[in-house]
Parts: structure tokens; sequence; C-alpha cells
């Protein structure tokens, strides 16, 4: 048994994208369009009158179920690339979820990282720092997160500037993956340290809350293949609860 088991308690939502009332420039309607292209989510332009110009809506059995302004998608993930997050040049605090991209929980996506894809992985990176950021605002609960390799933490400097202030918080912080760093003994955070394939082959940040309190949300990623990942967020109280439960018995 694996967290492989999580990804088949997942039942996509049909959920779609529309461009209402285009009148940014085109190449932002093709890179919407490029970050979406393999994954079950379509992207469509329309154009209705009395209606604001360049909203992206979410669309659910004919029914708007969330709307963004298109400029919130380019300054949030269009116009990035992973380095403003590795490099730390966004603070977690500027971190933000358009509703357009939120409402796409539960989703599955099939994802490639660089060479194949530079724009594939970057909504789930987005994802991951707003569950850190989550946590952190929060001030409680537990965050569990998976590096693969523990490095990381070290390596990639805004991963390293999160986990300080994770770390100055009362989050209970726990890392997950292979050896290659370890917290200070003044730190409290939980390095866990393993080679199976759930430390080797899984991308996970969740968030539980204290007992009773709401702001449940959990990511999970899986290798398929070298580079290639498939994964989804939800905010799902019991599916979060079944996850952090595993890991914290598991691994």
């Amino acid at each position: 048994m694996t967290l492989r088991k999580f990804l088949d308690e997942v039942d996509p939502p049909d959920r779609s994208l529309v461009i209402l009332n285009r009148k940014a420039p085109e190449p932002l309607q093709r890179m919407l369009e490029k970050m979406f292209e393999n994954q079950p989510i379509s992207v469509e332009e329309v154009d209705l009158a009395r209606e604001a110009d360049d909203q992206v809506l979410v669309v659910e059995d004919d029914t708007v179920v969330a709307r963004s302004p298109l400029s919130e998608l380019q300054d949030s993930i269009l116009m990035v690339n992973s380095d403003l997050f590795i490099t730390g040049s966004r603070e977690l605090d500027e971190v933000t979820l358009p509703a357009a991209l939120d409402e796409l929980h539960d989703v599955p996506f099939f994802l490639r990282g660089y060479p194949e894809s530079h724009t594939e992985k970057l909504l789930l990176i987005l994802v991951s720092r707003y569950i850190e950021r989550t946590a952190w605002e929060q001030g409680a609960g537990t965050l569990r997160t998976s590096f693969q390799s523990l490095d990381r933490i070290q390596d990639e400097i805004g991963t390293q500037q999160v986990y300080r202030r994770l770390d100055d918080s009362p989050v209970d912080v726990h890392v997950y993956g292979a050896p290659g760093w370890e917290p200070s003994p003044a730190s409290t955070i939980t390095a866990h340290i393993g080679y199976e394939e759930d430390f080797l082959e899984s991308w996970f940040v969740v968030y539980t809350p204290p007992e009773g309190g709401e702001g449940h949300v959990a990511l999970l990623a899986l290798e398929d293949g070298p580079n290639e990942w498939t994964g989804f967020w939800t905010y799902r109280k019991s599916l979060v609860k079944d996850i952090n439960d595993y890991v914290e018995q598991e691994l």
C-alpha cells in the first residue's frame, strides 16, 4: 500500500475555463491554452455584451462556479516561471491563488517537468506555496511536506526562506525525503528520512488545522515516470485527514 491509493479516491468534476470578452493581447490567451492543453480542462473564448472584459470563468454543468480577472492569472502564473519560487523572489505572504485556479481542486493534472515542459508543473508549485502560506497564516496545526531529497530545503533559496518562516511559527512542521539536510538543534521542524517509494516518488503538501478547526487542504502528486507526475489538490476534509493520517503513520 502506498500513497498512490489516494489517486483512486478523486472523482474529477467536469470543469472548463472560459475567457470572457478578451481585450488582453492574444499571447496571454495562447499561454493559458498552453498551460492546460494536456489537461482535462478545456479553454475557450466567449464574447458577451454587458459583461466585464478579460474575465476567466470556471464553468461546471453550465454554471459559473468561480471567476477571476485575467490580470490575476497573468500576475500569479502566466508571466512567471518556477525560478520565482525557487529563488525566493516572491515572498510567502505575496503568494496568491486566484479564484479561477482555486476552483480547479479535485481535478487530476498530468505534469511534465523541464525540459519537456516549461509550464505544466507551475500550477502545482503555486498551490504548494499557497498551502504553505495557509499554514503560516493560521499559525497552528500541522504541515507535512515531501521533497524527495531533503537537500532541496537548503539548496533552493526560496524554499529555505519559506521553511525558516514556518520554523519561527507555532505550526508543527514535518518534512520527508531522502537524507541531505537536517534541522538545526534549535529548530522545531521534524525531518523524516526514507528511501521507499513514498519518500522518493511523491510530492505532497498537507495542512491540517487543530482539532475542530477549518482550512484542511492537501496536494498530492506521484511520479509516473522520469519527470512525469499525476497530481491533484483537495479541500475535502475527510480526504485531507486520510492523507495526513497515512503519512503520519506510514512515513
